[in-house]
């Protein structure tokens, strides 16, 4: 079974994103990583991966005692359901300003532990001046972080486990790169 984890983005969504967020033009639209002068390994297309529910997280840090890092193995996309983007919709001033984040602490443990995608269904793995510092941080160390991710609820429910398949654009010299994201159960 596939499941396009892939957020579909309409035309008012584009107007609200431009209208919230600068950086919220082609390449930084719905699904697609920040990709910090690196480029996307073509053997990063299909990875194992989990997904974690931290959606019972709120008004702190996404932190290491909220996911069981056992479970995390070299090489995998993991990926974080938060409830977010259902919760506040994409492109809303909310939805930048105001979105979950991981804590260093747990971004430095996924970094040891050699995974190569975390994704997330919010707009990054920090907010506001730390935002591009930590995806240029977890680039330089071979990571990719895949912001705006949907439809993470159903592979919940399918016990949290699947394959990624990541296709992104093969764009050039551009800071965000599209992608689509599909799980395979």
């Amino acid at each position: 079974m596939y499941i396009d984890i892939t957020l579909k983005v309409t035309q008012n969504m584009i107007e609200n994103a431009q209208g919230n967020e600068k950086k919220a033009l082609v390449g930084h639209l719905g699904t697609h990583f920040d990709v910090m002068n690196k480029e996307f390994p073509l053997e990063y297309v299909e990875r194992d991966a989990i997904v974690f529910d931290v959606s019972g997280i709120t008004n702190r840090d996404i932190d290491c005692s909220d996911v069981d890092l056992n479970k995390v193995k070299q090489g995998m996309f993991i990926a974080f359901y938060s409830g977010f983007l259902d919760q506040v919709g994409y492109g809303t001033k909310a939805y930048f300003a105001g979105h979950p984040q991981l804590s260093n602490e747990l971004i430095g443990k996924l970094l040891d532990t050699g995974v190569s995608i975390i994704g997330v269904d919010f707009a990054g793995v920090r907010r506001g001046k730390e935002h591009t510092p930590k995806d240029q941080y977890c680039a330089d160390r071979g990571v990719f972080i895949i912001e705006n991710l949907s439809n993470l609820s159903e592979l919940i429910q399918h016990g949290g486990k699947f394959r990624a398949i990541t296709c992104p654009m093969k764009f050039a010299e551009m800071t965000g790169l599209p992608c689509r994201v599909i799980a395979k159960i």
